[in-house]
This record gives C-alpha cells, structure tokens and sequence, in this order.
C-alpha cells in the first residue's frame, strides 16, 4: 500500500518554510537537519507525520461535528466545564482510527530508521503544531510528548499525540492568543532517542532568560532524559557563556552555578505502565555539574550557529530556545529542538518604576530610607544567624544588623528593617545592590515587630524611611528611558553582586564607577581567601568540611576562590562590556574577614576595625599576600583568558605613598603591570592624605575615585557605622567639600580621571551640584538612584550652561 506523499516528511526534506505542513517543531528539526549538521551540530534523523495526517485522520472518522459540540462556546473561566470539554474532545480524536495507508507509512517509515540506528532503536514521538514555535507565540509544553516508544507503541503515540491538540491548556492557550481551535493542526514528529538517560540533557538560550540581555548564551542541564528540565521538575545546573568572548576564540565559561539535580528521568524497565520514570540521582552526582566546561562551549558554539541561521532566515535577530541532549552511549551532544524565544526577548527593558503610598497606618519604626521602594509581607525577625534557616523566600528580613555572610537570605528578602547602621552600612548596601527596600538605624525595630506581622516599609518618603503596620497600599510608576536626557557628566554605577549585572545594565550608564569584590567574596564564595591557602589552618574540623564542601568542585581550595572572584567580576565586566568597569580590590575590615568561613583563624582582633589592617596595607603583608595573589589571579583570568580587557584595577585606602608603591609592585610581580596589555589602575581617594599628596599619588595612578564615606568619617571623626553619632557626618560639611574640591582640582592638575563612588551626590542636589562647577569627570551611583540623580544632574548643568548629550556615547 502506498502512503501518500504528504502524510510522511522526512526531516532532509524540511525546512522553517513547512511549518503549514508539520508544524513548528518539525519544521524545525528538518532546518537544523538539512542546513547546520555540518555547522558542528549533530542532530537525530527521524520524520514528520503530517497535519495532512491529522486532517484526514479526523475527516475519515466524521469528527468534526462532535468537536464543535464540544468546543463551541468553551468557557475557558469554568474550570469544571473546561475540563469536561476538552476530555470530551481528546476522546473523540483518539477514537479515530488512522487510515490504513497512514499506518502502513508510519510503519515503514520505522523500519527505515531501525535499519538506519540498529534493532536496539526507540524514539521520541513529539507534538508539532501548525501554529507552534513561531516567532510571534510558542505553543511549547501545551501537547504531549512520549519518550522511549518501540514500534509497538508508535501507533497509539501518535494517536494520543493527535488528542493532546485538545488538552486543558492548549485550549486555554489558543482562547488567550487568539488561534481557532479548527485551523490549528497537529503534526507528529518521530524522532530517534538520545540516550540522554546514560547522561545529561537540558535546555538553552541565547540569552538571559531574567532580563533578556542579549551577549550570553545560557545553558542548563541535569542528569537523565530532559523532560525534567523542560517541565520544571528539577532544578538544573546552569552555565553562562559570553558571546563576544566566544565568537573571538575565548573559550570560557562565563559563570555557573550547581543545581540540585534531585530527580533523574531514566527508561523504565520492560513490562512497566510507562516507558520511563523518575529516580532519586545519587548524592555524589548532585553534588557534581552534569557538564565539563568543554561540553558547556560546545553547546554555547551550536547555539551561536542555530541563533546566527534563524536570525538570518529572519532578517533580523532571533533569540532561541534550544533542547540538547548527550548519549550516554556515543559521548556525543544532540540538539533536539530550537525554535524562537518568546518571552525574555520582549521584555521592555526602557522603563524605572517609582513608588507612592496611598494610604496611612500605624508606624511601627523609623530609621533611614535606603533605595526609593515600597515593600509588604510578613516579618520575619532574627535574632541569632542560626534562625536564618527559618527565613522564607518575601519575607521582610527584620534584625539588630546584618553580616556579610547574611547576602544569600538577603537576596530573597521583600525589603530589610535594621535597629543599627546608618547610610553605608551592610544592610543598606546589600539592599540597594539587590533593589530592595531597606529602613536602617531604626533603635527598637526588632521589639516593636514580631515575627508573622504583616507590615509594610516604605523608602519612597524622603530620607527618613517608615515601618508600617499592615499592608499599607501602594503603587509604582514608571518612567520610558528611550528619551531620557543625560547629563554631560559621565554617569556610572555602583555594583557588587553579579546576579544584578544583567538587569542593571539596562539603565543608564557609561560603566561601573565602583565593583565591589568583597561582595563576591561574602555571598558567593564565603570561605576567607588564607583558609583556601592554608585549610590545615583552620582548625574546627566542622568548619574545615564545610569548606572542603563548598570547594569540591574545583581542582582545589585555592581554584576554588580563583574560579569564582573570576566569573563574578567577569560576569559584571560582560554585563557592562565594552564600558569601563572598575574592580576595586578586596576591602573588608577585620571584623568582616573573620565573619568567613575559616577567617577567625587568620584575623586579629581590633577595637576600631574601620582604621585598621583594611585595603592597600594588607596586601603586601605577610599575613595576606598569598590570599591577594588569588585576587590577582582572578582578574588576570578575567582581561587574559575571558578577554574582558575593559576592567580596570582600584586600590582602595591606600594610606601613603610608599604604600601606593609596594601595592603596585605587588600587582607587578602578579602579572597586573600598570600600562601592560593596556591596564589601568586607580586609587580611592578616601583618606585626607590621598589629597594632600595627590600629586604624588598622580605619579603612579591611572585616575582616582573619590570615596565619599570614608573622605567625610576621616575629615569629621565620625565613625560612619556609628547610629550615635550619625547626626555629624555630613558630606555637606564645609571641610568635607573643600577636601572634594583639592581632590578635583589635583586630579586635573596632573591629567588624572577624577570620579566619585561614594552615596554624597545621590543624596543631596547640592553636593552634585558642588562636584560639576568643579569639573568632576564622573559620578557613579547605586543603581537605585541613577534616574533620579541624572535628572537632577541634567537640570544642575543647565543651570551652569551645559546642555545634556542626546544619548551615550
């Protein structure tokens, strides 16, 4: 019996152009088949049964008059009705039989690729609709997939693949995006299986999913069959690769983090209801990435060729979404999907919210407002750092203070509520790097707040911030950047943490005046750089395992720190590539060191932590060099190996100019030579010698940032973390300006950058204002108050005659 030609496409005969005839998916398939296999993509052979198929099929039955009495008139809103409905409609198409010629093709169509494969040979029989994995709408997840058929189950996969066209949520889908029920059709793709069960298998995209930034490819991947990825049901190991560095020849990762693989899809055993299963993936598994960094750049590769391929079939660039697939068997990595990405890559990414409260309550506490948000949710007050395991992802993170080593649970805080600490303490700092709002210095917050409360807290009323009771209600508004004037003054930001890189990019920016490496150290890495050297050290043997935990991984405790410092600055660095970004070294103070997983060992302990063994003193001394060496191993790594060349180095509190020239003697022997390979190196001009000497300071440095906190505490004698004495520090102080004005002015003296990194301009207009009639090159803010602050930076340079530039350049 011969089957009709439109009833079984091979993939060598498709193309984007036959999504009518096999849908999106297939279509799909058959363009990678035919087009990029030689492009170092491997791709499983198969075929389409096509919509052709599926028409016929249900012409040949009569079908259609029971699906419009099932259909017509659907209430996707009644739930009950929906579900009767549509089990109603996925009946009756699985009651039809497939004509006699579609069995016999389907039938013989298998036995060609069983001579292709060999007898061991099972497929995955896949959904592809007609309306599917288009540019515009992606019906991805709506129809059924069968994983591990044999030929006796093919036919009936297929039947059901047909009936999966009416499932609850594919006809939800088609309702909400405007797709007839009645002109949508069902193709099926028969595709050889990858023993990904042997292996790994999960999903990428060539771009970031959270933000939809456009220079990574990101990979994720998990132990067994892919479905677990796909569907959600795990939480997979995840890479990022930077395109501009791979497209140059740089093969390296540019970031990853361990999932926790709980769950692998595998084959059932023969004679079981299902055709695979779930099984709990062994710890030691878990606890390693299902991919070498060499697999990870051969996927980042393929995608770049399949992105490249469809954005040129397009006209235009098309972000993707990708399946992939290795053999347990063969070794080999298989690309079994890819169709355009539909959500990331429409984000709105020229628009800031603002908020305002609509209401009043009852104010439970007061302190200082950090960042201009408004937050509501539940208390959660900790009292000791053991309680941190009982906080729960949008709780309100309520304390006496927070620690360094707190950064994990921050992240998932609705906002921070301090009794301590004032503008530039950790909390306030960890809250603005990750967009929260925070209330600090508020003296009784943890007694007046108990856990479970419901409370609001509001930083959108000026600089006092509020602690509301109850959900007080609020909304934001939004403000379009496409328009948005910049000020002639270079406009950068402050960051630390990376997973806010991608996000923060968008606004806008001529670089990062200011990344903070500390940050990555305490949230990411967490184990003092000198335990890592020197682990026999570090003498609690609970601490030493967990050490020996976190840094598994690696090739060692010290690679450990290396890899990460690396991939967190670089992942900032190609966030903001090809702007500057200015890595300034580690400047924890003792007290912060110590709170690191092993640091208690390697720290002394200090009455005045804030003018001690801090910044340049410590990195030629005895106690630290060998922990500054990885520092400077890491950003070698990032300018050598990842080529992100645009990071320049900051030493921060370099006390004097012998100092200075140790800590650059330092950076020599470390292979970081000012001027070698076109590095650039810069000091913080944050201590009153900086300026007084500034010339001479000038003869070894690239350019200077001005650190405003620490410039006023030193000039005034004001501890900055000092809620006591908070009234007195005040950049605005006369002291305080005249030092910013010798600082500006010696700069240029000497042909030196100037900037500043510290929060003085954010805060007050005058002090912006002060800093552009001295000519200030750049002021570089927390991402919090970039909007606002350059409009007021815009309006201040009117008023002195400068008009604003029409975009960056």
């Amino acid at each position: 019996m011969d089957t009709r030609h439109d009833y079984i496409r091979w993939f060598s005969e498709l193309g984007i152009a036959d999504v009518p005839s096999v849908g999106g998916k297939n279509a799909s398939l058959g363009e990678m088949y035919r087009q990029l296999q030689g492009h170092g993509l491997r791709v499983p052979n198969g075929f389409a049964v096509t919509a052709d198929a599926n028409r016929a099929t249900l012409d040949r039955a009569g079908a259609w008059d029971g699906l419009h009495a099932a259909l017509d008139g659907i209430d996707p809103a009644d739930v009950a009705d929906l579900a009767r409905r549509a089990a109603q409609a996925r009946e009756i198409v699985y009651g039809a039989p497939l004509p006699p010629d579609l069995e016999d093709g389907i039938l013989r169509a298998w036995r060609r690729l069983r001579g292709e494969y060999g007898d061991g040979l099972t497929v995955a029989v896949r959904s592809s609709a007609t309306a599917e994995d288009l540019p515009g709408a992606s019906f991805a997840g709506q129809h059924e997939t069968f994983l591990h058929v044999g030929e006796e189950a093919l036919l009936d996969s297929v039947r059901r693949c047909f009936a999966s066209l009416f499932t609850d949520r594919a006809i939800v889908y088609r309702i909400d995006n405007g797709f007839d029920h009645f002109k949508v059709y069902l193709s099926v793709g028969v595709m050889k299986m990858v023993r990904a069960d042997l292996a790994s298998a999960g999903v990428i995209f060539t771009l970031d999913t959270e933000t939809g930034f456009r220079d990574v490819v990101f990979v994720t991947g998990a132990y067994g069959l892919g479905e677990n990825v796909v569907q959600g049901a795990v939480d997979p190991d995840e890479f990022y690769v930077f395109k501009p560095a791979l497209r140059a020849g740089r093969r390296v990762v540019l970031r990853r983090s361990l999932g926790g693989k709980a769950l692998r899809m595998v084959y059932a055993p023969a004679g079981s209801a299902g055709t695979t299963r779930n099984v709990a993936t062994e710890s030691d598994e878990r606890a390693r990435f299902c991919l070498d960094d060499a697999a990870v750049l051969e996927l980042a590769e393929a995608a770049l060729h399949i992105e490249a391929h469809y954005s040129a079939q397009a006209g235009h660039p098309v972000p993707m979404d990708i399946e992939w697939a290795r053999d347990g068997i063969d070794g080999k990595l298989y690309m079994v999907q890819a169709r355009p990405e539909t959500v990331a890559s429409r984000q709105t990414v020229n628009r800031i919210d603002e908020y305002r409260l609509d209401g009043k309550a009852q104010v439970l506490a007061t302190g200082r407002a950090v960042g201009g948000k408004v937050a509501a949710g539940r208390a959660r007050v900790i009292a000791h750092a053991d309680e941190l395991g009982q906080f729960q992802p949008g709780d309100i993170l309520v304390a006496e203070a927070t620690m360094p080593d707190w950064g994990t649970v921050m992240k998932t805080a609705a906002a921070v509520v301090t009794d301590r600490g004032g503008r530039t303490c950790h909390a306030a700092i960890v809250a603005r790097e990750i967009g929260v709002p925070a209330v600090v210095g508020c003296g009784g917050a943890t007694a007046a707040i108990r856990t479970g409360d419901e409370i609001t807290v509001s930083c959108a009323e000026g600089d006092a911030g509020h602690v509301y009771a109850g959900r007080v209600p609020f909304r934001k508004i939004s403000t379009d950047l496409a328009a948005f004037p910049l000020p002639r003054t270079r406009l950068m930001v402050n960051i630390g943490n990376p997973d806010t890189a991608f996000r923060t990019r968008f606004l806008p920016n001529d670089g990062v005046g200011l990344a903070r490496m500390e940050f990555i150290v305490a949230d990411h890495i967490r184990i003092h750089p000198m335990a890592l050297v020197h682990p026999e050290q570090v003498r609690d043997p609970v601490v030493r395992a967990e050490i020996g935990r976190l840094a598994r991984n690696a090739p060692s405790p010290a690679e450990y720190f290396v890899r990460e410092l690396s991939e967190g600055i670089g992942t900032i660095a190609a966030a903001f590539w090809p702007k500057p970004v200015i890595v300034r070294m580690s400047d924890f103070k003792t007290n912060e060191y110590a709170s690191l997983l092993g640091g208690s060992f390697f720290e002394p302990q200090e009455a005045n932590p804030m003018l001690g063994f801090r910044g340049a003193a410590r990195y030629s001394h005895p106690a630290y060099q060998e922990g500054f060496a990885l520092e400077c191993r890491a950003l070698k790594r990032v300018r050598d190996d990842m080529g992100l060349a645009n990071v320049r180095v900051m030493i921060p509190f370099c006390r004097r100019v012998r100092e200075a020239e140790a800590v650059l003697h330092a950076l020599e022997e470390q292979g970081l030579a000012r001027g070698r390979d076109g590095l650039e190196i810069y000091v913080m001009c944050e201590i009153p010698n900086n300026v007084i000497q500034i010339d001479a300071f000038a003869s070894l440095f690239d350019g200077f940032s001005i650190g405003s906190n620490d410039l006023t505490q030193l000039v005034l004698g004001v501890d900055r973390d000092s809620e006591i004495v908070a009234f007195d520090f005040d950049e605005r102080d006369p002291g305080v300006l005249e030092m910013l004005r010798q600082a500006i002015v010696g700069a240029h003296r000497n042909g030196r950058h100037v900037g500043i990194c510290g929060q003085a301009p954010s805060d007050y207009p005058e002090v912006a204002l002060y800093l552009v009639e001295q000519g200030i090159d750049s002021i570089s803010l927390n991402p919090d108050s970039v909007v606002a602050s350059a409009r007021r930076l815009v309006e201040v340079e009117r008023k002195l005659g400068i008009p604003p530039r029409d975009g960056l350049d």
